[in-house]
């Protein structure tokens, strides 16, 4: 025979049950919050979207400001002025472990799909955020110096379906081989592209600056240029930085602030022959001041393969524009006509070196 209890137990027990569970509730008035000084309390901003194209853009240029930095420290140590690097250091004593393309690593990162267009080795290139031109009304595209493989620009315009593709090649009597587009979205001209004008009626051989042809075209910009001038890329792109400064060449366009670049997107293969590192890092340095950002990188292997008694000089690189309100860093519904930078849409975060930990680098 099971001991009867007395009913106060039960009562003892629906008490304490019912104490254990006021405590237990996250909003219990019996639980008070941890004191926090005033001066340490945190508001924190509106929540962003960090995947939003301007977030994406944003973050990728504190990196590369980050690296900004590296550069300078990296000239510094083997410096420790730019006049005294070499580009490639010499096979002895002692042995400092760089080479030139250390300086300029693509550190931006692409904030869409980069991917290879056209064919693998020699002629294709690394494209990032094809798919913004695809449907693209007035996209426009510059060729300069097309190779004999086309398979870049036959795919470009393949998978768009509105580029319109300029073609420049002296060495060229008629456009590249390849299943062009049939409705008039190749115009192929026999001139070359340099750091001066030559095209007088009188000039055998026609040269053009990179803002003369686009005035010559009507266009205030360009989504992508791709070059290949063997060495003369750096007469050519110096030329182009330095008319900026002029408000008549190229046309006039709001989406293009002073002094910045009006091409969205550049690919570009460097040849370093016959270059010292102070004069490409003044060149590199200026293409940064008009907007350019490395974010792929592909050393010409198939030259070196052949060359193997000369260093490693040559190298395609792709850049985006951050000083524009271009298809690759901003959204097209969200561009109005102004001159704001990319930059400015949210102020730059600054950090203080000296809070950073010993080696570490802040963002």
């Amino acid at each position: 025979m099971l001991p009867r209890r007395h009913p106060r137990y039960a009562i003892l027990l629906g008490v304490l049950f019912f104490i254990t569970l006021i405590l237990l509730l996250p909003t219990s008035p019996l639980i008070s919050a941890p004191a926090v000084h005033p001066n340490l309390v945190h508001h924190p901003r509106p929540p962003a979207d960090l995947h939003a194209l301007p977030a994406r853009v944003q973050k990728a240029e504190r990196i590369y400001q980050r690296m900004l930095r590296l550069r300078r420290r990296l000239i510094t140590k083997y410096g420790p002025k730019p006049e005294d690097i070499v580009l490639f250091p010499p096979d002895r004593d002692p042995w400092p472990p760089y080479t030139v393309w250390d300086f300029f690593p693509p550190a931006f990162n692409c904030p869409h799909d980069i991917e290879r267009v056209g064919t693998l080795g020699d002629g294709g290139k690394w494209v990032c955020g094809l798919e913004r031109l695809r449907d693209k009304q007035d996209c426009v595209v510059y060729s300069v110096g097309s190779p004999a493989d086309a398979s870049f620009e036959a795919e470009l315009l393949a998978r768009t379906k509105h580029c319109q593709l300029y073609l420049y090649d002296p060495s060229s009597s008629s456009p590249p081989r390849g299943p062009w587009d049939s409705r008039g979205r190749v115009h192929f001209h026999r001139w070359g592209v340099a750091g001066f004008d030559a095209h007088a009626s009188s000039d055998k051989n026609k040269f053009y600056t990179l803002q003369s042809l686009m005035r010559a075209n009507g266009h205030a910009h360009v989504d992508l240029l791709k070059i290949d001038l063997e060495g003369w890329e750096f007469d050519a792109m110096t030329a182009f930085v330095n008319s900026l400064a002029n408000p008549d060449a190229p046309p006039a366009d709001a989406d293009f602030p002073p002094a910045s670049m009006p091409v969205g997107q550049m690919l570009l293969e460097l040849h370093l022959w016959n270059r010292r590192f102070v004069d490409v890092l003044k060149w590199w340095t200026a293409l940064e001041d008009a907007g350019l950002r490395a974010v792929s990188r592909e050393p010409n292997l198939v030259y070196q393969n052949y060359n193997k008694e000369q260093g490693a000089e040559l190298a395609e690189y792709t850049f985006l524009n951050v000083r524009t309100r271009n298809i690759f860093t901003s959204e097209p519904a969200a561009v109005p006509p102004s001159t704001d930078r990319v930059d400015d849409v949210t102020p730059p975060v600054h950090v203080n070196e000296d809070d950073a930990p010993a080696g570490v680098e802040l963002l």
